[in-house]
């Protein structure tokens, strides 16, 4: 493989990304054609998401060449936390149980072995690059339609990140100057394509629960 790795992760997810961004749910909850209870629930199950992908990130010893990734700034289960009480559901945990995507999702990232595993970086470029990609879009979108307010949407918002693009471009290079062999590197790929369709996945079981 000669490409460099942003590059083949970007190209093998690119059909999935796009799928996954136009989710029927994901559509209508951006056009205002929901409301702010179906962001909650959204919120909701990301927060399952987040905090099994946050536990992985804080364990371990990071392998060597990927210690650049695993920055604190991009964590995002707090803000999460923080917005589902402004939002008035602080007991998600009662109200918002695991669906059966959702508990693939958590039991394939708890499946792994913290930052000493190469195979974390897929999940972790799958969500903190998208959130710095849309996050504060998102928000825009949320409070223009259902009259969200700053408080609740702390999600989006990277504070201690000065520039979201310069921050990409390095992250990007990280990922680049990543020491894997040409199978890790494949198998890197797989993962990615498959945290994609976990977060379709998800997205699909939203749309079902905001037609009932």
């Amino acid at each position: 493989m000669t490409a460099p790795i942003s590059q083949l992760l970007k190209e093998a997810s690119a059909e999935q990304h796009k799928a996954a961004e136009s989710s029927g749910f994901i559509t209508e909850l951006m056009r205002g054609e929901l409301d702010l209870d179906a962001y909650t629930t959204y919120l909701a199950n990301l927060a399952w998401v987040y905090e099994a992908l946050e536990l992985q990130t804080h364990h371990g010893e990071a392998f060597p060449s990927s210690e650049n990734l695993w920055d604190a700034k991009l964590d995002r289960f707090a803000s999460i936390e923080h917005d589902l009480v402004a939002l008035g559901a602080a007991d998600w945990r009662e109200h918002f149980p695991v669906s059966e995507s959702l508990a693939e999702y958590c039991t394939a990232l708890m499946r792994l072995n913290g930052k000493a595993d190469f195979r974390l970086i897929a999940h972790h470029y799958t969500r903190y690059l998208g959130d710095l990609s849309g996050g504060q879009a998102i928000s825009a979108l949320v409070a223009r339609h259902y009259g969200a307010t700053p408080e609740q949407l702390s999600f989006g918002n990277f504070t201690e990140i000065d520039n979201n693009v310069r921050y990409k471009e390095n992250y990007r290079a990280t990922l680049d100057g990543l020491i894997l062999t040409e199978e890790e590197i494949a198998l890197l790929v797989e993962e990615v394509q498959y945290s994609f369709t976990l977060n379709q996945k998800l997205f699909e079981d939203l749309g079902e629960k905001s037609c009932n």
